[in-house]
């Protein structure tokens, strides 16, 4: 019997994999997404933004755990409000939150395979792609031992394992570099790199230097509005010799903040 590979079962990366037209999304009673307009397709797409600029949120409502508040959000091209899209829509994504809960005495073998599970996988594809998965994230060694056995960095690559299992047209991650050590970032970026070919990658992040060495594409958003969408070189070129910050990168980072919050009046 021919195995069923996890690429054969999930949705076909769509030209626009993420669309948003006046997007708003709340965090509780707190508007955190206000009038966001924003279009990514295949790729690594850093999400960048300080405490507060509704980063979290916004992934959380491109990862349908919670529903928009007002605007437009298509996803695969499909709209996040009908129950049949949303089903198949869900199908084709990977999502790593920044506090994932976990059952501690799974091994990470069977936790990676209960959420191929969850995902509605084949179950004649949920080993291979189990394996492979594991493999990716370096944990070959550790797929037989127990979640509470393992270091904080391993850990969360366990979760990064279970959010690329179903090899994901669209993939989430919510500071996933949390807990990496300097090697392990470097393996990471690599990581998203293969997987950002052929599917669209948008990775949440306090670090710009990490979006710098591994996205394709910078989004930079405050107070839950779009200040920046560009290449990490056209970013680069955004900031001056006395804007705050150890590299070009986070020097026009500072300056784009500055120059978005003295539009605001703030």
């Amino acid at each position: 019997m021919r195995t069923v590979s996890a690429a054969e079962t999930a949705p076909t990366l769509h030209p626009w994999a993420v669309h948003a037209e006046g997007l708003r999304v709340r965090a509780g009673r707190h508007l955190a997404v206000d009038g966001l307009d924003l279009t990514l397709g295949a790729g690594v797409h850093g999400l960048l933004g300080p405490n507060g600029a509704g980063k979290t949120t916004l992934m959380r409502a491109l990862a349908t755990v919670v529903q928009p508040a007002g605007g437009r959000l298509r996803l695969l091209g499909a709209p996040v409000d009908g129950r049949a899209d949303l089903r198949r829509v869900r199908r084709g994504l990977g999502y790593l939150p920044q506090q994932f809960g976990f059952y501690p005495r799974f091994t990470v073998r069977e936790f990676v395979e209960y959420l191929a599970w969850l995902k509605e996988m084949p179950k004649a594809a949920v080993p291979g792609a189990t394996q492979r998965a594991i493999d990716r994230v370096g944990l070959t060694a550790k797929a037989d031992a127990r979640l509470k056995t393992l270091s904080g960095g391993m850990l969360r690559r366990a979760g990064i394992a279970q959010a690329i299992v179903n090899d994901p047209a669209v993939l989430l991650l919510d500071e996933p570099t949390v807990g990496l050590d300097p090697e392990q970032r470097l393996d990471f970026r690599e990581l998203l790199r293969d997987v950002g070919v052929d599917s669209c990658v948008v990775v949440s992040t306090h670090l710009v230097e990490d979006v710098v060495a591994a996205c394709t594409d910078v989004v930079l958003i405050n107070e839950g509005r779009l200040v920046y969408q560009g290449t990490p070189a056209e970013l680069a070129a955004q900031g001056g010799p006395d804007d705050a910050g150890d590299s070009p990168a986070e020097r026009a980072y500072s300056a784009l903040l500055r120059r978005h919050r003295a539009e605001a009046g703030r």
